[in-house]
């Protein structure tokens, strides 16, 4: 039996077009549907820039597109929950990356080198018993 190396994936979408990609950052959860269109971005029924106001939140979540080169060719609808806005911009972006890989495989290799299709990891990490952050001790007083 021959290693199927090589074969690439077959891209699939939904009765209507749609590409789909599950992003995940911190506590956050995006589900992203992703189209070719005009390039408009729709987060939760918002506008994109209404949704995130700060400018590096917005380029964090269209880097998948500048890497690919393909800025306003696809129309972006996604549902996003939980955690803060910073963690829903990372797992919007990841949503788009995966999305973006399933949509076009060629491109897959170009988003894996910059490391969108990998899923960050870090979360805030748990307060300890004893202490007053997960690391920060008491204050000692001598006298």
């Amino acid at each position: 039996m021959e290693p199927v190396s090589g074969i690439k994936k077959a891209a699939t979408s939904d009765s209507k077009g749609r590409f789909y990609g599950t992003g995940k950052r911190k506590e956050s959860i995006a589900r992203v549907w992703l189209k070719p269109g005009s390039g408009d971005v729709v987060v939760n029924g918002r506008k994109f820039f209404d949704y995130f106001k700060r400018s590096v939140l917005n380029a964090l979540v269209l880097q998948p597109f500048s890497v690919a080169n393909r800025i306003g060719q696809y129309d972006v609808f996604c549902t996003v929950c939980g955690g803060g806005l910073s963690g829903q911009a990372g797992a919007v972006r990841h949503g788009i990356s995966k999305a973006l890989a399933d949509c076009e495989p060629g491109l897959r290799s170009a988003l894996k080198s910059i490391q969108l299709l990998t899923r960050d990891s870090r979360v805030v990490e748990r307060k300890k018993y004893g202490l007053m952050k997960a690391r920060r001790s008491f204050q000692f007083s001598k006298r």
